[in-house]
């Protein structure tokens, strides 16, 4: 199944809210952050997609000019060996320190549990419902994320001097 196809089914499913660059280099989807969860459903289990394999979960923060993070999804099918790429674009600015939030999809493919974990450990993206948000790589009393653009690095952690 090409992209194009895809595209038309989960925007005959979606509706417009449901958008597509098929020329970039990779393909992608973007998809409103609030609808995550209900388009990842449809495409683990619509018998024409079968997307059963989420290779990877990524996050980037596009920095404070562009006020923007994204949340990246790659989805392959096993059995039909199709690939799709979907992106979620979320504000930067919060509340009172609170993170950028997009909804968990850990309940539909277990490995996303550590590809959000860690995409909220480093680029400081929380998934609302996530079973077990916590740090993956880094140590539970480290301060910020330090794959944002705008990550200062302290000078000691635990009288260890970082630079």
């Amino acid at each position: 199944m090409t992209f194009s196809e895809i595209a038309d089914i989960l925007t005959a499913e979606f509706g417009p809210d449901i958008q597509y660059n098929a020329q970039a280099i990779q393909p992608f989807l973007t998809v409103p952050a609030s609808m995550v969860a209900d388009v990842c459903l449809f495409l683990r289990d619509d018998e024409r997609l079968f997307f059963d394999l989420l290779a990877c979960i990524t996050a980037i923060d596009n920095g404070p000019k562009a006020d923007t993070m994204e949340v990246i999804y790659n989805l392959t099918s096993i059995p039909y060996e199709h690939n799709l790429m979907m992106k979620i674009t979320v504000s930067r600015k919060t509340g009172a320190k609170q993170l950028p939030s997009v909804p968990s999809v850990a309940h539909l493919w277990r490995t996303a549990d550590w590809h959000e974990r860690e995409a909220f450990d480093l680029v400081g993206i929380s998934f609302g419902n996530h079973p077990d948000l916590r740090r993956i790589l880094l140590p539970t009393d480290w301060v910020g994320h330090p794959l944002r653009t705008d990550y200062r690095e302290e000078d000691q952690y635990h009288g260890i001097k970082t630079k």
